[in-house]
């Protein structure tokens, strides 16, 4: 399947990463001063995750980071993206950092440097530390302050070594899902409060790049976003409707104010909640990007649904197409369609996928390897929509394969495997599946070209 890809559209120094994220895989979450995040108050609380599962362990990455240094070294990539846990490094959310927690990230960062393996920093990957929730989140205008002030610290302890920085992971899954589905931390479901948080998580951004910027003149910062392809579900003009609020509930509202053009008017219409503005936001909202950073898993196939919550519209689930194990719709042409549109709707100068990957149930054969012939499939077909995209005139300048290892999967506990290697989580024992030996080897391929060319 590696002919799929067209590896000549890559450019040769294009970034072969894999990514991960502090919660889901470092554990370790009462050690060395760090505190309680809203993941650790969200998972411990009965019922809201699958097998009521929780990060307390997870991967135990906290302590075999080097192992795991060493995996990414036996995959051939050349760049990781990581987050940090905020409430490892400042553990009241603001204030003193805690020496060990910045410790433990200078070791990693070094770790990675020596192995050849270019860190690509995330700051906010959904733990916001509880005692920032419990002087009300994202919905206040002082966590933006806050996040500001972190990411300052971040930078000047790192930024000697770090250069890629991204300041929020996926704002939509913090704001919608977290404050207005209830279906992750902090689990409200409140409209009003969810789009105060998404003014603040945005505005968290400008003041973050800013902060970056001041303590690190030579930082390459990003934004990284889900976005979804989205198409009505049949030609009624109430499903072409939805469709176009879809997309800005997705796509719009999270891509226009970052490019200067505010938030959306028609998606103001369809919230009806007064934005907490004050004069300079949306100027501060807006600082320019080094780079844009795409999550892409699935499209969206949406139908008119009028008494539903905002968006007011229903994802149909159509039974004829393929899906992974999270029941998520299969569609490679997605990621090359997001990647144009990124580049010509929004004139981006340097375009990562930030994420991409897939779950499915793993079967550990009697001699311990693990085949997984549909992860690397969609591994595969979804690079060469990517190398498409390239050849096409998209600025992509590199892939991180989500994810790394089996991990916590948020709401769905640790029955879902997206890993390109497979955790024993009893034994901890890591084993690179299939889909991760494929990787490699089309890793290989183009550094081979490249070696080649030069």
């Amino acid at each position: 399947m590696s002919e799929l890809i067209d590896l000549a559209a890559l450019p040769h120094d294009f970034a072969w990463g894999t990514a991960t994220s502090a919660y889901q895989i470092e554990g370790a979450v009462a050690e060395d001063g760090r505190s309680p995040s809203i993941w650790d108050t969200f998972s411990h609380t009965p019922g809201k995750i699958d097998n009521d599962d929780h990060g307390d362990v997870a991967c135990d990455h906290y302590h075999r980071w080097r192992e795991d240094i060493a995996l990414m070294k036996q995959l051939g990539t050349n760049a990781y993206r990581l987050s940090l846990a905020w409430p490892r490094i400042a553990p009241g959310g603001e204030g003193p950092p805690t020496p060990k927690g910045l410790d433990f990230y200078d070791q990693l960062i070094d770790g990675l440097l020596e192995a050849g393996i270019t860190p690509s920093v995330t700051l906010y990957h959904w733990d916001l530390p509880q005692v920032l929730q419990d002087r009300g989140g994202w919905p206040e205008r002082e966590t933006a302050e806050h996040f500001a002030a972190y990411a300052s610290l971040a930078a000047e302890r790192f930024g000697d070594r770090v250069t890629q920085w991204a300041t929020l992971n996926e704002p939509l899954c913090s704001a919608w899902i977290g404050h207005l589905e209830g279906r992750m931390a902090p689990g409200l479901t409140d409209l009003n409060a969810a789009v105060r948080a998404s003014y603040h998580l945005l505005l968290g951004h400008g003041l973050a790049t800013q902060a970056i910027r001041a303590a690190a003149p030579g930082a390459q910062i990003g934004i990284v976003n889900n976005l979804s392809t989205v198409e009505p579900a049949s030609d009624r003009p109430e499903d072409v409707a939805a469709a176009r609020r879809v997309d800005g509930h997705t796509n719009r509202w999270w891509l226009d104010p970052v490019h200067g053009r505010g938030f959306p008017a028609d998606m103001l219409e369809v919230y009806g909640v007064e934005l907490p503005e004050r004069a300079g936001d949306l100027a501060t909202i807006a600082q320019p990007l080094d780079w844009l950073g795409l999550n892409y898993y699935f499209p969206a196939v949406v139908s008119d649904d009028p008494a539903g919550p905002a968006p007011h519209a229903h994802q149909v689930r159509r039974e004829s197409v393929p899906r992974t194990g999270m029941d998520w719709e299969i569609d490679a042409s997605g990621i090359e369609t997001l990647l144009l549109r990124l580049t010509n709707e929004y004139g981006a100068r340097k375009l990562y996928v930030t994420e991409n990957g897939s779950s499915y149930p793993d079967v550990v054969r009697p001699d311990g390897t693990i085949d997984d012939p549909e992860r690397t499939d969609y591994l595969v077909r979804h690079l060469a929509a990517c190398a498409s995209a390239a050849r096409k005139g998209a600025p992509l300048a590199g892939y991180y394969a989500w994810s790394l290892l089996d991990n916590f999967e948020w709401a769905y506990g640790y029955d879902k495997r997206f890993g390109l290697v497979h955790v024993d989580y009893e034994t901890q024992r890591r084993t690179v599946k299939g889909s991760g030996l494929r990787y490699a080897d089309i890793i290989r391929g183009h550094q081979g070209r490249v070696s080649r060319a030069a």
